[in-house]
């Protein structure tokens, strides 16, 4: 069962998040005082879905067009915005303040509430 909870205790956490394969909301959280809104993390959501889909097309055709191999499959991603970051792993996601983000940290921490 995901904690996301948990996922609020990293460093800069401002929202964590549940979405389900076609990017809508499932469950969430915001931290007290983040300018974010459900509605936000709503369309974060999506467009995370949205992203993960264009870069397992652009592995795949990666891999099938060249010698290079290890880019598929996609679990995850992170977006990178000018004060915050958003972070996924499968159908997780955690937003962090970039002057506060450890993006290796978030990547743990989401493969233990059970991302990808």
């Amino acid at each position: 069962m995901t904690d996301l909870n948990q996922l609020m205790t990293l460093q800069g956490a401002q929202a964590a998040f549940v979405m389900n394969d076609r990017g809508e909301l499932q469950e969430h959280v915001i931290a007290e005082g983040s300018a974010l809104s459900e509605t936000a993390l709503d369309l974060l959501a999506h467009m995370c879905v949205a992203n993960n889909a264009i870069a397992t097309m652009q592995a795949r055709g990666w891999e099938t067009s060249s010698e290079s191999k290890g880019f598929y499959p996609i679990n995850g991603f992170t977006l990178i915005g000018m004060e915050w970051s958003a972070i996924t792993d499968g159908n997780l996601g955690v937003v962090v303040d970039n002057k506060q983000a450890d993006y290796e940290a978030a990547y743990q921490a989401l493969a233990q509430q059970g991302g990808a």
